[in-house]
């Protein structure tokens, strides 16, 4: 039974893999070349930046399976201590480039046009984040809401290793690292 499982996952993995992965290349191939190296560069300075919290992660000791939720939370804490110490001089706009961020507000724009456009501005705006802190190397509260990028919109952005993800916080549009919470890199007026 659980290798029929396993070979249904499988299947439904692979399906799913075949569908998306043209439609990214599309997506992508849509863009200008000027646009095209800009998402490249971007991506990279997001690898390197991934490069760098996984080599510092490897530094710390490992968490046996049965650690408890202050044995993790404490790692976590250890966790951001690191990265943010190896990028005491991280700024706004390191990844987050005047070309890239304007080709990502194109971006969302294109996406986001009449109903659409108003629809997410009022998702965004409505979501608890008051009080989030907007700066790079700071970490993104826990207890705060997270919202999710619609998916046709994540198609189309700078594809993200995965210890990043995309937040929307009012008009801000961070890169934030999936373990430790911390804001890597932030745009600003990324809505129309």
């Amino acid at each position: 039974m659980k290798s029929v499982q396993k070979r249904y996952s499988f299947i439904s993995f692979l399906t799913i893999s075949i569908l998306i992965f043209p439609i990214t290349i599309i997506a992508q191939n849509t863009l200008s070349p000027q646009d095209q190296k800009l998402m490249s560069d971007f991506e990279n300075q997001a690898k390197a930046y991934s490069r760098l919290r996984e080599s510092l992660e490897e530094k710390l000791p490992k968490l046996s399976p049965e650690a408890t939720a202050k044995e993790i939370d404490a790692h976590k804490v250890s966790f951001q201590k690191m990265v943010q110490a190896a990028r005491a001089t991280a700024k706004q706009g390191d990844i987050f480039v005047p070309g890239a961020s304007e080709m990502i507000r194109k971006i969302i724009r294109s996406e986001f046009n009449g109903p659409e456009r108003a629809e997410l501005r009022k998702k965004v705006f409505e979501a608890e984040v008051q009080g989030v802190a907007v700066k790079v190397n700071v970490p993104y509260p826990d207890s705060k809401e997270q919202i999710d990028m619609p998916p046709t919109l994540l198609l189309r952005l700078p594809q993200l290793p995965k210890q990043l993800r995309y937040r929307f916080v009012g008009t801000n549009f961070l890169l934030v690292d999936r373990e430790n919470g911390l804001i890597v890199d932030y745009m600003t007026n990324a809505i129309p």
